[in-house]
């Protein structure tokens, strides 16, 4: 046992001779904490334990400077792994160099808990910091890039519905808080048995002035976890609705993956033409309910429909042989030569003139901005799009039904859905095109996001994919229905419809700008304590040369 307690201490001083390197191996390990709680992983719960070991990395010392480089570290060893999907066809430059700029804000988040570390309650103050953190990724520059907020990694998690109370703020906020009251409950324990008071000597008032804020984080810690699993009673049941509709999202699948998939524009088309068709055939055989509306992802015509009177012809002849219209995922090129990411609502007839023009258009994908700065960079800048974004409500009308549509990119926003909600959508779409991401986990993080929609806003919802995951949702967030990669599918469920408003539906951004803002607060508060503190040995140092 001595030689043992030996081992321990020598260990124990090797790691204290090198700090910085300690902390810096735990800042990484707490990245890929984060990371492996994202799906296709369903390890949900690794999230909180990677933020209780960044606090423990931030609260051991380090200055600002310090605090940005840990949380920087970390943010490359979360975002470079969940990222590089984003690099397949095109290089390790965009990737890397998204990655970097995630990292930026999560490095900010160091700086802030370094600030608000000396706040009373520090951990939910470390937990407003790191949603603060994430509104400003979500936000700035060119839009924002929402990918990676930790409740998107809790689409299997205790902490989802959450999402029907605030939205995934709000989840994002209780696995943080979850996080960081564990990491105070670490150090109190370490400071218990390995601090400088003599705990034998101690009175019993003492013991309970120093427990006190630890209990309260533990009990933090089991109860946020467990009140999720309690709000689950309250999550819609699966076909609770005013009424009900059949849908059907169609798969078509593409000749090819990469930034080419769509070079057999026809191809593309006709792939769902056909599986269509092919449903229309298995329904008149009694095989699946004739749908009431059926779901074409992103890019399913890449032709322009309205240009082309054979793309439009065979669509329509589509729709006429399912007797359901149909959303197209079109492009649509404007007199001025820029081009639309469109949805469509068509019939046997041809175009309603319902449709859902894109409203946040990807950057470096849609667009480019800085062109000319940015083609120094690599020879696929001149490869983006000349896409402008929409100015509709983001509700199309299809067999009396009122639809929410967010385009592939647009469900990782907050705010995709929320006028289409304010418009009345009964049911919310989304048609994706993961084809130029291969068959990385890019799609599986993109579904994730669809679930936690659900459950924000209490409805169902359905996924349509060219190459997959195409998935029917419930409002509870589970899945009904889902297809395979790379395979022409068609998913075929009735959903409820409902026009009931949740929590988070009808509070929108405000509790994460309040969030933002008494964080903001909070920093300020803090710098002028801390500039207050440094004053104080000046004034006695003057007081004593007098």
């Amino acid at each position: 046992m001595e030689q043992g307690d030996r081992t321990a201490n020598r260990w124990a001083d090797q790691l204290g001779r090198y700090p910085a390197v300690v902390r810096s191996i735990g800042a990484v390990v707490s990245g890929l904490l984060l990371f492996g709680s994202f799906p296709p992983r369903p390890w949900w719960f690794l999230a909180p334990l990677g933020i209780a070991l960044l606090t423990l990395v931030l609260r051991s010392g380090a200055g600002l400077r310090a605090g940005f480089g840990y949380g920087f570290l970390a943010g490359l060893a979360f975002f470079l792994p969940l990222l590089p999907w984003t690099g397949i066809y095109v290089g390790p430059v965009p990737w890397i160099a998204l990655s970097t700029a995630c990292s930026v804000y999560v490095g900010l988040f160091g700086v802030l808990a370094r600030l608000l570390g000396r706040l009373p309650a520090w951990p939910v103050w470390f937990a407003l910091a790191w949603t603060a953190a994430e509104w400003g990724r979500s936000s700035f520059p060119f839009g924002g890039f929402p990918w990676g907020r930790l409740a998107f990694g809790q689409a299997d998690g205790w902490f989802l519905p959450a999402a029907m109370l605030g939205g995934a703020p709000l989840v994002s906020f209780a696995v943080a808080l979850t996080g960081t009251c564990a990491a105070a409950v670490l150090l109190a324990v370490g400071r218990e048995f390995f601090g400088a008071h003599d705990s034998l000597r101690s009175s019993a008032a003492a013991v309970r002035a120093r427990w006190a804020a630890p209990i309260a984080a533990a009990l933090t810690c089991l109860l946020l976890p467990l009140a999720g699993l309690g709000l689950r009673a309250a999550l819609p049941e699966p076909m609770a609705g005013d009424s009900t509709i059949t849908v059907a999202a169609i798969q078509g699948s593409v000749p090819r993956l990469g930034l080419d998939f769509n070079a057999q524009r026809r191809a593309v088309l006709d792939n769902h033409v056909r599986r269509t068709e092919q449903l229309a055939d298995e329904v008149a055989a009694g095989r699946f309910p004739a749908p009431d509306v059926v779901v074409w992802p992103e890019n399913s015509s890449d032709i322009d429909p309205l240009r082309n009177p054979d793309a439009a012809a065979l669509i329509a002849e589509a729709a006429r042989r399912i007797s359901a219209p149909i959303l197209v995922g079109a492009v649509l090129v404007n007199g001025d030569r820029t081009t639309t990411n469109s949805v469509m609502v068509w019939t046997a007839e041809g175009a309603t003139g319902e449709r859902h023009d894109k409203k946040i258009v990807q950057p470096f994908g849609e667009y480019l901005p800085m062109r000319g700065f940015f083609r120094l960079f690599s020879d696929y800048a001149d490869r983006a799009g000349y896409f402008v974004p929409g100015h509709g409500d983001g509700t199309i009308r299809a067999s009396g039904t009122e639809i929410g549509i967010a385009t592939c990119y647009e469900v990782a926003f907050d705010r995709a859905f929320r006028d289409s909600l304010r418009s009345g959508a009964q049911l919310l779409a989304v048609p994706t095109n993961n084809a130029t991401f291969g068959d990385s986990e890019m799609t599986y993080q993109q579904l994730a996001m669809s679930r936690v929609r659900a459950v924000e806003h209490g409805r169902s919802l359905v996924v349509a994919a060219t190459s997959g995951v195409s998935a029917i949702i419930a409002a509870d967030g589970g899945v009904r229905q889902e297809s395979a990669l790379f395979r022409p599918e068609a998913l075929v469920a009735q959903v409820p419809l409902r026009t009931a408003t949740t929590p988070a539906t009808a509070l929108g951004p405000w509790p994460e700008l309040a969030a933002v803002l008494v964080t903001v607060v909070g920093a300020v508060v803090a710098v002028v304590r801390r500039r207050a503190d440094r004053r104080l040995p000046e004034s006695a140092g003057s007081a004593v040369r007098g």
